[in-house]
């Protein structure tokens, strides 16, 4: 089947099923598989990506300042005071590769042969608890007046993300808990005042993974790009709803063109 590109397209980093070179994954790439075939063909295979969104700037405020918090102890191989009130047997984990795995586009690593991809992901934290077992740690950030837990569904790709990196880590030959936690700080929204600064409270939420479907979604990932007919569309996925309802209001009989990019 033959597309028509039009419109921003990337010509670079694209998955070609005819080379024999590993391809670099992101985990973040592999949720856009599993969230839609259809819109992970068009940006890996045909170099249209999603529409880009901003920046969370005050949640990587807080993702930044929460490392230099757990780096003081990781340095200093002494558990931080929220682990001891969780009740939890650990200290940060000290390895020298541990600013390259926290290192955007470059992450823990791992080549999976059966789909020939370079598969990574950067990790939040690792904790070591007293039996050797790495703690894999993500940290959240939001601000809202009800508890923060994990119920919603949404939030079933915070999982896949810890469920990933334990398998990451895995791979890398490291022994690693089922057990990894949340690190999620609320917004007070309460207080009387500004006064140019935003308070948090902290909670702890741990959960037991379950990573045995990420090889298998890695294979199936492979099979979409090397397919040669697009993906259909996913009728839960909202840029496939958008690009249908243009698309249909676009080409309505009688409603007047111009050209695209003009």
């Amino acid at each position: 089947m033959a597309f028509v590109k039009s419109g921003p397209v990337r010509k670079s980093n694209l998955f070609d099923p005819k080379s024999t070179q590993p391809f670099k994954l992101s985990r973040t790439k592999l949720e856009d598989f599993m969230r839609c075939e259809r819109c992970f063909y068009l940006d890996r295979r045909l170099g249209i990506g999603k529409p880009s969104t901003p920046p969370f700037s005050l949640n990587a405020a807080v993702d930044f300042l929460l490392k230099k918090e757990f780096d003081v102890h990781r340095s200093n191989q002494t558990p931080h005071p929220f682990m001891k009130a969780y009740g939890i047997d650990a200290i940060p984990f000290q390895h020298e590769k541990m600013d390259v795995w926290r290192e955007n586009f470059v992450g823990v690593q791992y080549f999976h042969a059966p789909s020939n991809f370079l598969f990574f992901g950067a990790v939040d934290d690792i904790w070591q608890n007293k039996n050797g077992e790495l703690l894999v740690v993500d940290y959240k950030a939001t601000a809202k007046d009800s508890e923060v837990s994990l119920d919603a569904e949404w939030q079933d790709s915070y999982k896949r993300q810890m469920e990933i990196y334990q398998w990451l880590l895995r791979q890398n030959g490291f022994k690693v808990s089922t057990t990894g936690y949340f690190v999620y700080v609320n917004g007070k929204r309460d207080a009387a005042a500004f006064d140019g600064k935003l308070e948090f409270s902290v909670k702890l939420i741990p959960y037991t993974g379950a990573s045995e479907w990420v090889g298998e979604k890695l294979v199936a990932a492979r099979a979409c790009l090397t397919a040669e007919s697009l993906p259909g569309a996913n009728p839960s996925c909202e840029y496939c709803q958008y690009r249908a309802a243009a698309v249909l209001l676009e080409n309505e009989e009688g409603r007047p063109q111009k050209t695209l990019f003009n």
